[in-house]
């Protein structure tokens, strides 16, 4: 059964969303660690096998998987009957996986480099800026629901994820706002939401 090590009100809150939403919470073996915080709390936990202490980590058999992006593909694809990914063949494949690493690799720097007050023109060059994040956003989302269509997917959770933790970052543009309120308002975010609430 894989193991997926998690935080409580951390990145790897969004993996259990996935999981609830996916409903295979029977089939992963969940680990609550301590982690390091923003503020300078907690700190590593020896139960946490990810290098650098950090969550969400998976390991399924001889697989170890960092990264919210990898372990959402992996997920999907081994889940493929829970209809949030889309499969090797899938007309969509190519634009789900996209989106998944345009998170991690444009998204969440942008979000995180704009949050911590760093500009200069090689993060603009490399990562692009806010202004060019959103409009990629805008576009995808004029026209549709969700970023892949009519149906919500895997790619949603994760790209909607940070403006559930910062909603100030979230731009005045009508189709995110409307999209990021329709990827909020589902049962498991609210079942995740209120687990971690009696946690804390």
């Amino acid at each position: 059964m894989p193991t997926l090590y998690h935080a409580p009100q951390s990145r790897s809150s969004s993996l259990l969303v996935l999981i609830e939403e996916m409903g295979i919470g029977d089939q992963i073996d969940v680990v609550e660690v301590h982690v390091r915080r923003q503020d300078g709390s907690g700190g590593p936990d020896p139960r946490n096998p990810h290098p650098e202490g950090k969550v969400p980590y998976l390991v399924a058999g001889t697989d170890h998987l960092r990264e919210r992006g990898a372990i959402v593909a992996y997920l999907t694809d081994r889940f493929p009957e829970a209809g949030l990914g889309r499969p090797v063949g899938h007309p969509q494949r190519g634009a789900y996986l996209s989106w998944l690493f345009y998170y991690q690799g444009v998204m969440e720097p942008v979000l995180v480099l704009d949050w911590a007050k760093v500009d200069h023109p090689a993060v603009r060059a490399t990562f692009r800026d806010l202004e060019t994040m959103f409009a990629r956003l805008s576009e995808a989302l004029t026209d549709q629901p969700y970023l892949l269509g009519k149906s919500y997917s895997a790619a949603d959770l994760l790209l909607s994820s940070p403006f559930q933790w910062l909603p100030e970052a979230m731009p005045e543009d009508p189709a995110i706002r409307a999209w990021v309120a329709r990827c909020a308002d589902r049962p498991a975010i609210a079942a995740v939401a209120a687990r971690e609430a009696a946690l804390v």
